[in-house]
């Protein structure tokens, strides 16, 4: 699993040249197959930058009769999607993680967005632990990746600008609430709630 939370995001047409070393354009051979010109130190403008979180994987009810003050939920993966990195339009010259790279860079963003060899695939056997507090009646429990998308347009000297889209993810991470609580904040434990809660719940109102 990766770090949880990177800061603020901004959307919007933004230029973003590349750090001392990678602003000059170096022209190459064309790259067999793609017919351009191989050119790997380019600038890209970034658009459409869109985070969206899905729900990974979700713990059976739990129900708690007597106070404890321990519970450890076994989250069972949702559906069989497999998460992986990918980009689209990689510039000739330039290579997928490069590309992540320059959106990571472009967000600010404090850890490195998963790269191309990277699965965001919840394990078989994934738990998570609740060791604080008496626990007692309806909780639930889930995990969450937390998905991001982009489009970007490079341009490098003289060669037409390639286009092209990334798909990768900055965090992940896991919950576990009572269902008498408010909603969560997150929207895949919202959706957790309505899964896993007793109808009527105060953690499905609004959710």
């Amino acid at each position: 699993m990766r770090g949880i939370t990177r800061g603020t995001w901004a959307a919007g047409l933004v230029a973003v040249t590349l750090t001392a070393g990678l602003t000059a354009c170096t022209g190459g051979e064309s790259t067999e197959g793609e017919g351009a010109k191989a050119c790997s130190k380019g600038t890209y403008a970034w658009s459409g930058v869109r985070h969206t979180e899905q729900l990974t994987a979700l713990a059976a009810p739990v129900s708690l009769a007597k106070t404890t003050k321990s519970y450890r939920a076994h989250l069972k993966p949702v559906g069989d999607a497999v998460h992986r990195p990918k980009v689209t339009g990689v510039p000739a010259g330039v290579g997928a993680a490069e590309v992540i790279r320059a959106l990571g860079a472009h967000l600010k963003a404090s850890e490195p967005l998963a790269g191309p060899s990277e699965t965001g695939d919840a394990e078989a056997d994934h738990y998570f632990e609740a060791a604080a507090g008496d626990l007692k009646g309806a909780y639930y429990s889930w995990s969450w990746i937390g998905l991001v998308d982009a489009d970007f347009t490079y341009t490098c000297g003289s060669a037409a600008p390639v286009k092209g889209h990334v798909r990768t993810w900055d965090k992940t991470g896991s919950g576990f609430l009572s269902c008498s609580s408010d909603p969560a904040d997150r929207a895949s434990g919202r959706t957790a709630a309505r899964e896993s809660c007793p109808d009527g719940s105060k953690a499905t109102k609004d959710a």
